[in-house]
């Protein structure tokens, strides 16, 4: 129970003090008395899997280890204590060098060791999972940090991802440098990062990244209070678990974390726009889940809860949604339900002249792409697809579905209408 006085002993604070929650998870099973097996079978994962757990020096699944924390009664406070990191320093002090069973033993280590195929140089990637599995040490002073994270989502905003994927160890180096003040701010900004992360490694197919950095998202959320940096990372996360087939999980997270929005009272353009972004979300996650009635719901109060907001977005806003923005959802929720004409004539008035970022104007034209694919329409696909590449080359290089159109146009329909000019120009974007 949370007012038991065993997690204000000595041992459970050092515990906590060493960022260790598998410990603590471990120190709760036994004061209940619990065998691995008991508690095994109370969150529904073997005992071999609870061991991982209990025994691992970093947190690799966070919605285990929280399921964990509540059935042993750990209080908040004292897990939100134990999951965030050390400084950086701290942390090098203490590094053990890793042998080749922890690295087999440690997902996040296996992958530094395998050589990874995505947009831009592995090596980048394997940077970035050696980020997310020990801290690095800070690379420059706090004082610049807004600065580069607005550089760095304008990196996202221009399909530069391979630019992004380098930039990102040292961002989250000094975010956690920055976050080490405690201050709300620091610790929302930090959350941000991560969001950021998660986004792109979403987009490029990298989903066991993409949760991993989507969880750490919500935690300094958590710890932050911040309402919209928790809504930024409840929508990672949901498109995370949309992508590994977990659609009612994502629905269940989306439509709590509008409620949350919504809590607020949407006295603000931020807040007014994260609840309009949070409905979008929904909307799609419930036609990817067949859910016709509650997507199109969802999509209507979204277009309601957009009314108000400007055609373009202000620059900086965490959530970057206006009324042709939830238009162009409709577009994909209408794909995701399988009704290509209605999908298609949802965004016959869209152009790009509406979006305010290269990412987005890109995304126009690759949502009505797999819509003229769907309705099996090979040269208006391939023409959406050539005007996608123009204004982001990386939303067509870069994100695995849409790859996959233009091998599918090249291999069935080679002769249609610009699909040799596509596949030409996708074929020298990715040399």
């Amino acid at each position: 129970m949370p007012g038991d006085p065993l997690w204000n002993t000595p041992k459970a604070r050092a515990l906590a003090a060493k960022r260790l929650p598998g410990a603590l998870i471990r120190l709760g099973r036994e004061h209940h008395g619990w065998t691995l097996a008991v508690l095994g079978t109370r969150l529904r994962c073997s005992p071999a899997t609870l061991s991982r757990l209990e025994r691992s020096p970093r947190v690799v699944d966070l919605a285990m280890v929280q399921r964990a924390a509540l059935e042993v009664g750990i209080p908040r406070h004292v897990l939100m204590a134990s999951l965030v990191p050390l400084p950086p320093a701290t942390a090098a002090a203490t590094r053990v060098t890793p042998s080749l069973r922890d690295a087999e033993e440690d997902p996040v280590r296996r992958r530094t060791l395998i050589a990874a195929t995505t947009a831009g140089p592995a090596s980048l990637l394997v940077g970035l999972d050696e980020a997310l599995a020990d801290t690095p040490k800070p690379t420059a002073g706090a004082g610049v940090l807004d600065r580069r994270l607005v550089q760095a989502r304008g990196l996202y905003d221009a399909g530069a991802h391979t630019r992004l994927m380098g930039a990102l160890p040292g961002l989250i180096a000094d975010a956690h440098s920055a976050a080490a003040s405690r201050r709300a701010l620091d610790q929302a900004r930090l959350s941000t990062v991560y969001s950021l992360a998660s986004s792109l490694l979403a987009k490029i197919g990298r989903h066991d990244r993409a949760r991993l950095t989507a969880d750490r998202a919500r935690t300094w959320a958590e710890v932050s209070g911040s309402p919209l940096a928790a809504a930024a990372a409840a929508r990672e996360l949901a498109i995370v678990l949309r992508h590994q087939n977990q659609a009612a999980a994502a629905q269940r997270l989306m439509t709590s974390a509008a409620a949350d929005v919504e809590a607020t009272g949407l006295r603000t353009g931020a807040q007014a726009a994260a609840y309009a972004q949070m409905l979008c979300t929904l909307a799609y996650t419930s036609a990817t889940a067949g859910q016709r009635n509650e997507a199109l719901a969802m999509t209507d109060e979204a277009r309601r809860a957009a009314r108000g907001l400007p055609d373009m977005p202000p620059q900086g806003r965490l959530f970057h949604i206006s009324p042709a923005a939830v238009d162009l959802y409709a577009v994909g929720i209408h794909w995701a339900l399988g009704d290509a004409g209605a999908a298609l004539e949802a965004g016959k008035s869209l152009h790009a002249d509406q979006f305010p970022t290269a990412e987005r104007r890109a995304r126009m034209h690759t949502d009505l792409a797999r819509a003229w694919w769907q309705w099996e329409r090979p040269g208006q696909a391939a023409h959406e697809l050539l005007a996608a590449l123009r204004a982001s080359p990386g939303e067509v290089r870069d994100r695995p579905a849409i790859h996959r159109i233009v091998t599918d146009l090249a291999a069935r329909h080679p002769r249609a209408g610009g699909v040799r000019e596509l596949t030409t120009a996708v074929g020298r974007q990715s040399n």
